[in-house]
């Protein structure tokens, strides 16, 4: 072998043996070699996340948006309910009071009933005759004896000083005695704020008055009402 073919076959051996290196760094080298090498490093870059889908923080707010919607319309349910209540409660207490106030005028002024009943225990031991019987037929004239019971105010130029309540407990006390048979001109002359014997005529309206006699419309009205009903006798 000749000194010039020696090197030209090492320079070849080289040149195969160097090839695959080469090829096998290219291999394993970033495509695009200007990179800087820190590019090469192990560290993985982690995949880019999947795109959100459109409108999806739409679709997660709606339930929220539906929840507060549907709180609200509860809330304003429960408001108008309240109110409600609120305003039957009122119109209940509203009309309670109404009917208080109605059964405390009945007991001030009670209807005939009611004094029937208060009288009940001097009907059963009241003297035969004393009990009022309307007249069979109206009467033109009567005469009425009454034992007047006032109160505070009630009578002018007299000075009572019992209240209203006690006035009409001591006439019903006088109603019973005098009912039992107490003589009545002896309650009268003792109890009566009027001037005894308290007897009055009255005649029928249209008539004219007789001596002593008063025109039924120029009493007072209990008077000629309880006089022009009640039968000689009757208290």
């Amino acid at each position: 072998m000749s000194s010039r073919k020696v090197p030209f076959g090492l320079v070849l051996a080289l040149l195969v043996a160097i090839l695959p290196v080469t090829l096998a760094h290219a291999s394993t080298a970033p495509a695009d070699s200007t990179a800087p090498a820190a590019a090469s490093d192990s560290t993985v870059t982690p995949p880019a996340p999947p795109p959100s889908e459109p409108n999806a923080s739409e679709y997660k707010s709606e339930p929220k948006h539906e929840a507060a919607k549907e709180k609200t319309k509860e809330s304003s349910k429960s408001k108008a309910e309240a109110a409600k209540a609120s305003k039957e409660a009122k119109k209940a207490k509203e009309a309670a009071k109404k009917a208080a106030k109605k059964a405390s005028k009945k007991t001030e002024a009670p209807a005939p009933a009611a004094t029937k009943g208060t009288v009940n225990p001097v009907e059963a031991a009241a003297q035969p005759g004393t009990m009022p019987v309307k007249p069979a037929t109206p009467p033109q004239r009567v005469q009425v004896q009454h034992i007047l019971i006032g109160f505070a105010g009630s009578v002018p130029g007299k000075m009572i000083s019992r209240s209203k309540d006690e006035a009409k407990k001591l006439a019903y006390e006088l109603l019973e005695r005098a009912r039992k048979g107490e003589d009545f001109n002896e309650l009268v002359a003792k109890y009566t704020d009027d001037s005894p014997p308290g007897i009055y005529g009255m005649c029928e309206k249209g008539l004219e008055p007789g001596p002593g006699e008063y025109p039924r419309d120029g009493m007072v009205a209990a008077l000629g009402n309880v006089g022009f009903n009640l039968s000689p006798g009757n208290i």
